[in-house]
């Protein structure tokens, strides 16, 4: 039975007026036939003419009546339809699921589509998945690139419950479902635009001229002003052709002010501008080599320049002949592919030495860390500082967690000392419990804080001296007191024993003492074969004074047969990875330092012809740890650094979580042909 159709409005106000217009004529008539019966008759007759008139037009106009709202609705549908066909903006309707119900020309037009295409979205947009559409929000946007634009992309769900919620044929409460509008704003003018301002805004940057002295000593006196004037007009002519402005501050440092588009340039080129120096070749023994830092994306012009700042520091810290990149939240690393130059002069020790015996004269207690996992190196020097301290009168605490097989003999060694005492050395747990308000911890052989063996002490002492030989890489120890930081020197114990010579003229040394220094820079240097300078055996021979003994030391760092079997079978099982790389696996299973081996064997494999570096993997405490060594062709320290490590050019590691051995082992053939293909080794 079909509904009577129902009139609002002011069509309804009208009709409403007519009724009360014949009901007052018909009280009217009552009060005519008071005044006169004859008057009376002939109002009666008109009122019931009216009202017959009335009904009829009410017949006759309902059919009518409907027809025109139909066809009013369905005109103004039509053309509402019409317009969102003919609207500028690509906009489209999915499904609940993705697929595509109904697109305007410019969405046809867009995607190269005819009209009646039912698949889904994705088909046309991979970047729009099923995880974007508004599911548990009414509204979703998001940024995608199509071909040469740029969108933005805005979802909106229209639900279908309000749209037929007077059905006959669908109940109410049985829907579920929805549809999707699509709407994509063109942004490719306004990212266009943004990007050319971006392009357009100023970087400042440093560079030094890391040997500018010792480069200049080994010309002869007449050339140098040559030396000078080619090594400047190189720097000019590179930084001009990217219409950059260059100007002299020092002798050797220069500051530069670039486009931001010019420096993503010079980047892709690899700052090739530090293989154009050193070749600059006019007699000189010895090749010159460049430090570059740029700051880039600061809030101003100020902030890029502190960034340049400490990007020349990292890329000087870091052994020169690279540049760094800074923003406010990345550092990037450019070259390092050459050695550092040891220097000749002590100047920097001796004033290094003085400033750590006012810090530690100036406090009740000294503490002394290395890094997890210690290493010879890394409790020689943490000794080393504890004779400096004691030779001051303080009391000091190694503090030691774990004690490796290759580090017990000197432990025990250290244990028997007429001075030791309970508290001389202490886990983490006893150091956080002891420290006080006027203490100094001192970090040796890392200045990294995250790998040191109690990172919360880091946070519990105001006073902090970091002593290291490792290039320093994004994560730093902050708000040091004191950094002495030289990655050109072999080891830590080798930069504590230059010190010991500075501080105090009345330290003593003891035997054993001198042994562990002299331990850590013996194997650090692979019983000083590699990364050895002048000031390595000059600081062997001042221990070599003081009591240090070979043969003692000798015997301490024999191994067991476990120890040599596991080493061997490193060595055995080793593959060579582009007729270059020497790639293997340590066992761990029944060796006590897993890691040690793991070093031991990456040195052996070394000794194989063609081999210009060796990675040697091991399993240990649910990590892998990798171990990477190399002669002089390669540097291992960027690589390891790809895989969140570091270390020095010629000795360097990393450690990988959550993996296998395997995996780990693919992750690090990925890096070296990625790096390969980049061309950064």
């Amino acid at each position: 039975m079909a509904r009577p159709v129902k009139i609002k409005g002011k069509l309804r106000s009208c009709i409403q007026l007519l009724l009360i217009m014949g009901i007052i004529l018909a009280v009217v008539n009552v009060g005519m036939y008071i005044l006169s019966p004859m008057a009376g008759i002939v109002i009666t007759v008109f009122v019931l003419l009216y009202f017959l008139l009335l009904v009829l037009m009410l017949i006759h106009s309902r059919s009518l009546i409907l027809n025109e709202l139909i066809n009013f609705a369905t005109q103004y549908g039509q053309v509402q339809r019409q317009l969102l066909r003919n609207l500028e903006l690509p906009y489209a309707l999915l499904d609940d699921s993705g697929k595509v119900v109904w697109t305007n020309e410019a969405f046809e037009q867009l995607v190269h589509r005819e009209k009646g295409y039912k698949r889904s979205i994705t088909t046309l947009f991979p970047d729009i998945t099923r995880e974007k559409l508004p599911v548990e929000v009414n509204e979703t946007e998001f940024e995608m690139h199509y071909e040469e634009y740029s969108f933005m992309v805005r979802m909106k769900k229209i639900s279908l419950t309000d749209m037929l919620r007077n059905s006959d044929v669908v109940l109410e409460r049985s829907l579920e479902n929805y549809l999707v509008a699509m709407y994509l704003f063109d942004e490719t003018a306004l990212k266009i635009a943004l990007q050319e301002n971006d392009d357009q805004s100023l970087a400042v940057g440093l560079i030094y001229l890391d040997n500018y002295e010792e480069a200049l000593e080994s010309v002869e006196q007449v050339r140098r002003s040559l030396l000078t004037a080619l090594i400047e007009r190189k720097i000019n002519k590179y930084i001009a052709a990217f219409d950059g402005i260059v100007k002299p501050i020092e002798k050797d440092k220069y500051m530069v002010v670039l486009r931001k588009k010019s420096v993503t340039a010079i980047q892709e080129l690899k700052f090739d501008l530090l293989e154009d120096v050193k070749r600059v070749n006019i007699g000189n023994e010895m090749a010159v080599t460049l430090s570059i830092g740029i700051g880039l994306d600061g809030l101003s012009y100020s902030q890029n320049y502190e960034f340049a700042r400490t990007a020349i520091d990292l890329a000087l810290a870091r052994g020169g002949d690279q540049s760094v990149v800074k923003t406010p939240d990345k550092v990037t690393y450019y070259g390092g592919k050459s050695q550092q130059v040891e220097k000749s002069t002590r100047v920097k020790a001796r004033v290094k030495a003085h400033a750590l015996k006012e810090i530690i004269s100036s406090k009740d207690k000294v503490f002394v860390m290395g890094h997890r996992n210690p290493d010879v190196d890394s409790f020689g020097a943490a000794v080393g500082i504890r004779t400096i301290a004691n030779s001051l009168g303080r009391k000091t605490h190694i503090v030691l967690n774990d004690v490796s097989s290759s580090l017990k003999p000197l432990v025990d060694s250290i244990r028997q000392l007429p001075d030791y005492e309970e508290d001389s050395i202490l886990t983490s747990e006893e150091a956080m419990q002891v420290v006080g308000s006027n203490a100094v911890l001192v970090v040796v052989d890392v200045n990294k804080p995250s790998i040191t063996d109690c990172p919360e002490l880091l946070k519990l002492c105001k006073s902090i001296v970091v002593l290291d030989h490792h290039r320093q890489g994004l994560e730093t120890i902050e708000n040091a007191t004191l950094s002495y930081v030289e990655p050109y020197a072999s080891s830590s114990c080798e930069m504590v024993a230059e010190v010991l010579q500075y501080v105090d003229d009345d330290v003593k040394i003891k035997n054993i003492e001198a042994d562990c220094l002299y331990s850590g820079m013996m194997i650090d240097t692979n019983n000083f074969m590699s990364k050895t300078g002048v000031r390595t055996f000059e600081a062997a021979a001042f221990l070599r004074r003081n009591g240090a003994d070979v043969t003692r030391v000798r015997k301490m760092f024999r191994e067991n047969v476990d120890d040599y079997k596991a080493k061997a079978e490193a060595v055995r099982i080793a593959e060579v990875y582009r007729d270059m790389y020497a790639i293997s696996i340590s066992p761990s299973q029944g060796v006590e330092s897993p890691t040690v081996i793991a070093a031991q064997a990456a040195n052996e494999l070394l000794n194989i012809t063609g081999i210009k570096a060796s990675f040697v993997l091991t399993d240990y405490q649910g990590q892998i740890y990798i171990s990477a060594r190399s002669i002089d062709e390669v540097n291992v320290q960027i690589i390891m650094e790809r895989l969140g490590g570091g270390g020095h050019m010629n000795i360097a590691g990393a450690q990988i979580q959550n993996s296998t051995l395997e995996s780990a082992r693919q992750l690090l053939k990925d890096t070296l042909d990625t790096m390969i293909k980049e061309g950064d080794i």
